[in-house]
């Protein structure tokens, strides 16, 4: 029995509407969500909850620019330099959760040290520098780590959703085929199809252990088609496109030789169903996912067993080493980002997690010292 998963959800919530699309919405689930959390945490340690409202836009802006950011000047620093403005185009991807950490963490010293007087002018503001009364950095922090380790459950999960960020082949029968890629490719070629969609395979056979045999089924829009055209394009544009594209063939493995195939009318539509074989990898985006899922009920957890008697901080010390040293681990199972990274001991996300990890650990050792000091 093949205990493998083929995994090809639909980008967009609805078909054929581009947005909103799933990984925007569990994005914005995150920061609704951490909204909710937050106006809970503010009431009952008595605080202002209309200063929550100040704090998200702190935390979206901080964790949109410092993604983005993050992403160009750690993984596309000659890029960027060459085309600044590459940094509006965010539809082209590329966010960076180390530069988000980074931007957070900024973005947080900010609203905890400062007031920004606008003067209901947009172009007319400044910053005042005030601390506000009953919410230290630490204090602030501590608290906002609950919510950004949620937001990480969702963003990971989102990942998914896209097939993207992808783990490594396991090399065995367990873990998913990220098969959507070639759907799409499909289905946006200039062959008249309607809808192209991979499938596990009833068959046991096996090329070698982690390549699996998948059914990918073609529908044809063109009612008249005849089955000798069917064939020609099975045979010659399908076969093309299973073994030429780069990144279909990082989670297909076509076979040389003949297409292997069948032909058949479903609903009066004429059908290929494609015998080819899927190549099965790591879901390392809901690894991921599921820690930090840990990681939240943990933090949570704590604060509602001490709320504004935890020790300032000793959850955004738990956080950073939890994260940053799993990151570190996740990493192992993960492709890495970017082609210079073939050429590294550690990839770029593991060196960028040192700091952060040192950070989190020196934090952790100031909480014990002061708890062990008397009162």
């Amino acid at each position: 029995m093949l205990l493998h998963i083929v995994w090809d959800p639909m980008r967009e919530i609805i078909k054929d509407i581009q947005p909103p699309v799933w990984y925007s919405l569990l994005f914005a689930s995150g920061f609704i969500i951490g909204y909710q959390i937050m106006v809970k945490i503010f009431k009952k340690e008595g605080k202002d909850p209309l200063n929550v409202d100040t704090l998200t836009v702190h935390m979206v802006l901080a964790t949109i620019v410092g993604a983005r950011l993050g992403h160009l000047v750690f993984y596309e620093p000659k890029r960027f330099l060459a085309d600044p403005l590459m940094f509006f185009r965010t539809w082209e991807g590329g966010l960076a959760s180390h530069g988000a950490a980074f931007g957070i963490l900024a973005a947080l010293y900010l609203y905890s040290h400062y007031f920004v007087d606008a003067n209901w002018s947009p172009f007319r503001f400044k910053f005042r520098k005030q601390r506000r009364v009953g919410q230290s950095y630490l204090w602030i922090v501590d608290r906002i780590v609950i919510t950004v380790a949620l937001a990480a459950v969702f963003i990971r999960f989102g990942n998914f959703v896209n097939s993207e960020i992808i783990g490594k082949p396991t090399g065995s029968d367990y873990g998913v085929v990220f098969a959507r890629v070639a759907e799409e490719i499909i289905e946006d070629s200039d062959l008249g199809i309607e809808s192209a969609e991979a499938s596990k395979s009833d068959s046991d056979e096996r090329l070698e252990p982690g390549i699996v045999p998948i059914d990918l089924t073609i529908t044809f829009e063109n009612r008249q088609l005849s089955e000798q055209d069917a064939r020609k394009i099975a045979e010659s544009r399908i076969k093309s496109i299973l073994t030429r594209y780069s990144n279909i063939n990082e989670h297909y493995a076509e076979p040389a030789g003949p297409l292997n195939y069948e032909f058949k009318l479903v609903e009066r539509k004429p059908t290929l169903v494609v015998r080819t074989w899927g190549i099965v990898r790591h879901p390392a985006q809901l690894y991921e996912s599921g820690t930090s899922l840990i990681l939240f009920f943990i933090l949570l957890g704590i604060w509602i067993r001490y709320k504004d008697r935890t020790p300032e901080g000793l959850l955004i010390g738990i956080f950073l080493v939890w994260i940053f040293a799993l990151r570190w681990f996740h990493e192992t199972f993960k492709e890495n980002q970017v082609d210079f990274e073939n050429d590294m001991t550690y990839n770029m996300g593991q060196l960028l997690s040192i700091p952060l990890l040192a950070l989190g650990v020196f934090i952790l050792i100031r909480v014990f010292i002061k708890s062990r000091k008397p009162e």
